[in-house]
């Protein structure tokens, strides 16, 4: 029996949305110079930076772990500064059947405010919902923020 979960939460930020949506889009390999303590390393494995196909590998530290995985980036919407990515590959996988996460930078002010939306279905009931990974992934977005506003 699968258990199919939606998981989703916003940040503001002080970065524009289209800065903050130009770096997961074509420079995702920055993540781990603006969250270093977090994301170790962000690698093109296959395709192009920012390209529907394209697979990523990612080293990162979460829940007291050192931990990898692959995804493939399967959406683009650069006009409603929107990503979106499957897990195909690492940890997230060792629980999940299925993990998918969308990032959505909608401009609020002179900020603005980051979406995250993580589907995933649990390989059994026990598996406990992915509220660390969201915050982690929050976490991340705030961190990208920062980066941004030192002018990188």
């Amino acid at each position: 029996m699968s258990v199919l979960r939606k998981l989703e939460a916003d940040v503001e930020i002080e970065a524009p949305a289209s800065k903050f949506h130009e770096l997961l889009h074509k420079r995702l390999h920055h993540v781990s110079k603006a969250s270093g303590d977090k994301v170790q390393s962000c690698e093109l494995h296959e395709g192009d930076w920012g390209k529907v196909g394209s697979i990523i590998y990612w080293n990162y530290f979460h829940d007291g772990k050192a931990k990898v995985g692959k995804d493939v980036i399967e959406a683009v919407d650069e006009e409603n500064n929107l990503i979106s990515f499957k897990v195909i590959d690492g940890d997230l996988l060792k629980d999940y059947k299925t993990f998918n996460y969308t990032i959505q930078a909608v401009p609020k002010g002179k900020g603005s405010v980051i979406h995250w939306t993580m589907e995933y279905e649990k390989l059994h009931e026990k598996v406990a919902d992915s509220h660390s990974m969201l915050q982690f992934c929050l976490a991340i977005s705030k961190d990208i923020d920062v980066h941004l506003q030192r002018g990188n």
